[in-house]
């Protein structure tokens, strides 16, 4: 039977945190990975166990991760994320439509996609769209420069991986105008989104081809694993909303990020305290 390992992180991590959840998990040691991160060793990890060492967890704001033991970074070999709300910290089209007065109306249809409400994404983002007909283009740069902030661990993870040899995908229903930038920033392999229609220096309301959807996502992320020889164990992908949870199901690693309920529900592993480079505490040197 697989060893398997707990990996418990928090900002505010204690001793007395890792002991607890070492108790509950029966662990055999544990071993210190950073002042916000510990290995709790040989773990037990029936389906009993994890339920209490996960509820306890989340109640105590701290994020576990059961693991087998001995994984190593560089046996994946892609990793895949979502923009808005994952990579950075904003949803694009809300802060858009911020700058134009109409941040409620559409705020609200993306909070409602996200939970899964909505079950048509291209529906729910053509209405969004639609709002920002006449909006100038330049309010595009405006949110970059002024709002667009990347996640905490951000860059470290993206470094990290890449420097483990992985290729990195950014897969969004959100538009090409700050996955382009964020390709160029984080020296990303590939990035893919929706492109806004611009006449006149004016948004017109409509995107430009197909909307990439959940079903999208998946399939870039199936070629982008096909490409680059990567099988299911070896794919890390990150998002936090519904239309995220495809490209979720075809990785070894799925990573709910800071994410919506209905997304925590279906998602092996989720962040929802620690930073993006959270990730890399699950894999040992």
């Amino acid at each position: 039977m697989t060893t398997h390992h707990l990996v418990v992180q928090s900002p505010g991590l204690t001793v007395e945190h890792a002991e607890q959840l070492a108790a509950l998990a029966q662990a055999q040691g544990v071993a210190r990975i950073s002042a916000t991160a510990a290995r709790l060793l040989d773990v037990q990890h029936d389906d009993a166990t994890r339920a209490e060492v996960v509820g306890w967890a989340e109640r105590h704001g701290v994020d576990s991760a059961f693991l087998p033991a001995g994984l190593k970074l560089s046996t994946c070999k892609v990793l895949a994320m979502d923009m808005d709300s994952t990579l950075i910290n904003i949803e694009c089209i809300d802060e858009i439509a911020g700058v134009a007065g109409l941040k409620d109306k559409v705020s609200e249809i993306t909070e409602a996609a996200m939970r899964g409400e909505i079950k048509d994404f291209s529906e729910s983002l053509r209405r969004r769209v639609a709002l920002l007909e006449g909006v100038p283009a330049d309010a595009l740069e405006q949110v970059y420069e002024d709002k667009l902030r990347l996640n905490p661990g951000a860059e470290r993870l993206i470094t990290t991986a890449q420097a483990a040899g992985i290729k990195v995908l950014l897969v969004s229903g959100g538009f090409t105008f700050f996955t382009e930038r964020l390709r160029q920033r984080l020296n990303l392999d590939s990035a893919h989104a929706n492109t806004l229609e611009i006449a006149n220096g004016v948004l017109t309301g409509k995107v430009l081809g197909d909307i990439l959807d959940a079903a999208a996502k998946e399939a870039h992320l199936r070629e982008f694993a096909r490409q680059h020889g990567a099988s299911q164990e070896q794919i890390i992908a990150m998002g936090d909303g519904a239309n995220d949870l495809k490209m979720l199901g075809i990785a070894g690693f799925p990573v709910a990020y800071h994410a919506k309920p209905l997304v925590r529900q279906q998602t092996r592993y989720a962040l929802n305290v620690s930073g993006l480079d959270g990730v890399l505490n699950w894999f040992e040197s």
